[in-house]
């Protein structure tokens, strides 16, 4: 089974590169029409995902990456 569109959409959101605070959070509302704290939500469920990392490998490595180093800061 393959990710569905709106999971295709968060990932490539997340390969882009955002300038300025708050850049992001409002590429999240206007493209996806989501929430921040939604979309936050559901790609950190992405991450868990294996269709997610057959589908851009690069993208949530590195997220997973930046995920773990978070929670041992903790």
């Amino acid at each position: 089974m393959e990710l569905g569109p709106r999971e295709k959409a968060i990932l490539a959101l997340e390969r882009r590169g955002f300038t300025g605070p708050g850049a992001k959070e409002r590429a999240i509302r206007e493209q996806l029409g989501l929430a921040p704290v939604r979309y936050y939500q559901l790609l950190n469920a992405l991450l868990d995902d294996e269709r997610a990392l057959a589908h851009d490998p690069v993208t949530v490595n590195r997220l997973r990456r930046v995920r773990e180093a978070r929670r041992s800061e903790r």
